[in-house]
């Protein structure tokens, strides 16, 4: 008999994923222990590590971005830095809630703070047009900076921010 609820929760997983999750949420509320497909909850518990993890490093990614179009994108600062400002505000409260949730995630952020820094780099050369020499090396902030809702680094009009 449990064998076959195992093999009909496993099927509903694959047919009906939220009645799944609202039988899964039962079964465990209701100490229906031997019910539960392990299998399946493993894996989506797996899967939400992963996404939040993944989440982290995309915003961490387009904050960095915004910052340096603010910072070094001449042409277009004058038009956009109110929306850019913007944008660093919500990625800015984006990534403090999901600390704020998870707080075991600030060492991750430490851990790829470089290689988001050179995405973003990268990322802003694209969008910009400009070359990706303009956007220094070196992050322009600490990770305290960039997340602190009052900090803007200082815009660099010492450079040629116009695409080649």
């Amino acid at each position: 008999m449990v064998l076959e609820i195992q093999t009909s929760t496993q099927t509903l997983y694959d047919q009906d994923y939220y009645l799944w999750l609202r039988t899964t949420i039962n079964q465990l509320r209701t100490s229906q222990f031997s019910s539960v497909d392990l299998d399946n909850l493993i894996e989506e518990l797996e899967d939400m590590g992963r996404s939040q993890k993944q989440r982290v490093k995309s915003l961490l990614i387009r904050l960095f971005e915004h910052l340096l179009k603010l910072t070094y994108w001449d042409v277009e600062r004058e038009r956009n830095q109110g929306h850019w400002k913007g944008e660093i505000r919500t990625f800015r409260r984006e990534i403090k809630d999901e600390l704020k949730d998870s707080p075991s995630l600030k060492p991750y952020i430490l851990e790829i703070f470089d290689e988001c820094y050179q995405d973003a780099r990268t990322e802003a050369s694209d969008r910009s047009q400009l070359t990706i020499d303009i956007f220094p090396l070196i992050p322009i902030g600490s990770l305290e900076q960039i997340l602190d809702e009052n900090w803007f680094p200082e815009y660099n009009h010492n450079h040629h921010g116009k695409p080649d």
